[in-house]
C-alpha cells in the first residue's frame, strides 16, 4: 500500500512541478485524474484541527474568520521508525523544514505573496510534503472553509468564489470527499454535507467526519449520527475530538491529545460501543486504506492516461528538437550555432526574404515626409516674429544691406524644429527593428527548446538595438544641427541683388522694416528652409540606415559574443546552463 500511494504522490508532484513551468499541457490533466482526498467544511468547523490530528503536528495557520485562503495540497510520506520528521514545500525546492512553526509561517507568507495581506482568496494551491514515522501515506487537499456572508475586506462575491473553488475539486470523479461537520450544530445546516450531496448524491465518494463531539450540550449526543441513523452514508461516520483552544494555547503535545481522544471515546457511555472506529488515528488509517483501494481500482485507467501523457510528451520533445551535447564545449557550440541561425533569420527579415523589413521604408517614404509637412513654419515666419527677430538681431546698429543676423536667427529657429521628426524617425525604425527581433526569435525553432537562452538572446539583441538607436539619434540630430550652424553661401550672395531689385533707393534704411520688406524676408527664409527640408528628407534615412539597419545586420549579437568571450571559464558555465534550464 505504502509504495502504491507514494508512487501516486510522486507522479502528482512531478505533474505539478513541470506544469508550473508550462512544460506540457497534458500534465495537469494527468494530475486531475489521480485520486486525492479533498477536505471540505464550513469556516470554524474544525478542518484544520482534523488535519493536524492526522499529521500529529501543529503546522496550519490559525485565527478567526477565513484562515485557509488557498488550497493546500498536503502529501504525507511514512518514514521508518526513528527517522527525523521534516517538511518540504514545492515552491522552495531542496529546503527542509524541521521546525513546524516555520512551516506554519511559510504557509501564511506564501498565501500573502499570492493574495496580499488581505482576506482575499486564490485558487493557486500550495504544495506541502510532510515526512514522518507517525503518519500514513496519504494525499489531502485542504480547501478554504465555506461561508455564508462576506466580512469586511472581502468582495461580495467571495461566498460564491469559495463554493466554486471547492466544487472544482470535489466534482472530479476520482476525488474522495472528507466532509467535516461540527456535532454541536444541526447536521441539516452543514455546509459540507450540503455541497457533498450535490456533487455525490449517492455518497459513493463521501466520508463524514463529526468534530466537536465533546462540546455538545449536556443531555445530547451524536450517537445517532455516528451510527448512521440520522444521516446515512455509504461509509461509516467517524467522530473526532480535537484539542481545545486552551490545549492549543498550552502547546499540548499531539501524542497526548490522541491519547485523550481515545480515552474519551472508550470511557463515554454513549460512544463506548463505537470506540474502535472513532478518533483521528482511525480516520487516517481508514482514509489511507480507502485511497489504496481507489488507486488499485483505477490502475488500468491511470496506466492508460500515463501512457498517453508520455506519448504526448515525447511528441512535444520531438518538436522541440534534437538532444544537446553532454560536454560543456558541445553545449557552448550549440549556443553559438543557435545564435547564428537566429541572426540569419533576422537578416532575412531586413533583406526582404521574410516580411517586415518593408515597414522601415514606409517610415522614410511616408512618416518622415508627413511629419516634415506638419511643421508649422508659418508660425516661425509670422510678421510679428520676423519683425521681432530682425530688430533684435540689429541691436543698436540697423543693418545696412541685408539683415544677416536676423536671417540666421529666423532660419535657425525654423530648422531646429526638424529635430522632432528626425528623432521620431529614429525611434520608429528602432521599434520596427525590435519587432523583427521578436519575430526572428519566434521563427527560430531551436530557441523554443531553451526558454532561458531565448530570453538571453532576446535581451542581448534589444540592448544592441538600443545602443544603435542612441548612436543613430546623435548622428541624425547632428545633421539638423549642421544645417543650423552653417548656411549656404550662395544664399547670402544673392540677397543684396534680390533686395535691390525689390527695394526703393529713395527710402531710408528704417523704411525697410515695413510689411512688404519683412514679407519678402519671410518668403526668402521659407524658401531656404524648404530647401533644407528636402535635403534632410534624403540624408536622415541615410543616417538611420547606416547607424541602425546596417549595424543590426552586421553586428546584432557581437556584443553578446564579446562579453561571453571575456568571461572566465567558470562563469561561461552560466551560458552553458542556458541550454539545460528548460
Amino acid at each position: 500500500m505504502e509504495n502504491l500511494i507514494s508512487l501516486v504522490n510522486k507522479i502528482q508532484r512531478a505533474c505539478t512541478a513541470l506544469g508550473d513551468h508550462g512544460e506540457a499541457s497534458a500534465l495537469p490533466t494527468l494530475w486531475d485524474s489521480l485520486p486525492a482526498i479533498a477536505v471540505v467544511g464550513g469556516q470554524s468547523s474544525g478542518k484544520s484541527s482534523v488535519l493536524e490530528s492526522i499529521v500529529g503536528k501543529d503546522f496550519l495557520p490559525r485565527g478567526s474568520g477565513i484562515v485557509t485562503r488557498r488550497p493546500l495540497v498536503l502529501q504525507l510520506h511514512k518514514l521508518e521508525e526513528g527517522s527525523r520528521e521534516y517538511a518540504e514545500f514545492l515552491h522552495i525546492p531542496r529546503k527542509r523544514f524541521t521546525d513546524f512553526a516555520a512551516v506554519r509561517k511559510e504557509i501564511q507568507d506564501e498565501t500573502d505573496r499570492e493574495t496580499g495581506r488581505t482576506k482575499q482568496i486564490s485558487s493557486v494551491p500550495i504544495h506541502l510534503s510532510i515526512y514522518s514515522p507517525n503518519v500514513v501515506n496519504l494525499t489531502l487537499i485542504d480547501l478554504p472553509g465555506l461561508t455564508k456572508v462576506a466580512v469586511e475586506g472581502q468582495p461580495d462575491s467571495i461566498v460564491q468564489d469559495i463554493e466554486n473553488m471547492v466544487r472544482s475539486y470535489i466534482e472530479k470523479p476520482n476525488c474522495i470527499i472528507l466532509a467535516i461537520s461540527p456535532a454541536n450544530q444541526d447536521l441539516a445546516t452543514s455546509d459540507a454535507i450540503k455541497i457533498s450531496r450535490e456533487v455525490d448524491p449517492t455518497g459513493e465518494r463521501t466520508f463524514g467526519v463529526l468534530t466537536k463531539i465533546d462540546l455538545m450540550d449536556k443531555g445530547t449526543d451524536a450517537a445517532d449520527i455516528l451510527e448512521g441513523k440520522s444521516y446515512r452514508l455509504k461509509f461509516p461516520w467517524i467522530g473526532v475530538v480535537n484539542r481545545s483552544q486552551a490545549d492549543i494555547n498550552k502547546n499540548v503535545d499531539m501524542i497526548a491529545a490522541r491519547r485523550r481522544e481515545r480515552e474519551y471515546f472508550s470511557t463515554t457511555p454513549e460512544y463506548k460501543h463505537l470506540a474502535q472506529r472513532m478518533g483521528s488515528e482511525h480516520l487516517a488509517k481508514m482514509l489511507s486504506k480507502h485511497l489504496e483501494t481507489v488507486i488499485k481500482s483505477r490502475i488500468p485507467g491511470i496506466q492508460s492516461l500515463i501512457s498517453k501523457t508520455v506519448l504526448e510528451l515525447e511528441n512535444e520533445l520531438s518538436r522541440l528538437g534534437k538532444p544537446i551535447a553532454a560536454d560543456a564545449g558541445g553545449k557552448l557550440y550549440t549556443i553559438m550555432e543557435i545564435c547564428r541561425l537566429f541572426d540569419q533569420i533576422y537578416k532575412e527579415h531586413l533583406d526582404g526574404v521574410r516580411p517586415g523589413g518593408d515597414k522601415i521604408y514606409y517610415v522614410f517614404d511616408n512618416q518622415l515626409p508627413a511629419a516634415l509637412k506638419r511643421l508649422q513654419f508659418d508660425k516661425q515666419l509670422s510678421m510679428e516674429n520676423i519683425r521681432k527677430l530682425i530688430t533684435e538681431a540689429d541691436g543698436y546698429q540697423p543693418h545696412l544691406i541685408a539683415p544677416e543676423q536676423g536671417y540666421r536667427r529666423l532660419i535657425e529657429s525654423s530648422v531646429v524644429t526638424i529635430r522632432g521628426p528626425a528623432e521620431a524617425a529614429v525611434d520608429a525604425v528602432h521599434a520596427l527593428l525590435k519587432e523583427l527581433v521578436h519575430k526572428a526569435i519566434s521563427e527560430t525553432p531551436e530557441l523554443k527548446q531553451y526558454p532561458a537562452l531565448r530570453a538571453e538572446v532576446g535581451n542581448a539583441a534589444i540592448e544592441s538595438l538600443e545602443r544603435m538607436r542612441d548612436t543613430s539619434k546623435k548622428a541624425t540630430l547632428q545633421l539638423v544641427d549642421m544645417e543650423c550652424s552653417y548656411l549656404t553661401v550662395d544664399f547670402f550672395r544673392k540677397l543684396p541683388q534680390d533686395v535691390d531689385k525689390g527695394g526703393n533707393p529713395t527710402h531710408s534704411i528704417f523704411d525697410r522694416y515695413n510689411d512688404s520688406y519683412l514679407r519678402r524676408i519671410g518668403t526668402t527664409v521659407l524658401s531656404y528652409v524648404n530647401m533644407v527640408c528636402a535635403s534632410l528628407r534624403n540624408s536622415i534615412p541615410k543616417s538611420i540606415v547606416y547607424c541602425q539597419v546596417r549595424e543590426a545586420k552586421r553586428s546584432l549579437l557581437d556584443h553578446f559574443f564579446t562579453e561571453m568571450g571575456k568571461l572566465e571559464v567558470g562563469t561561461v558555465t552560466y551560458y552553458v546552463c542556458l541550454v539545460c534550464s528548460w
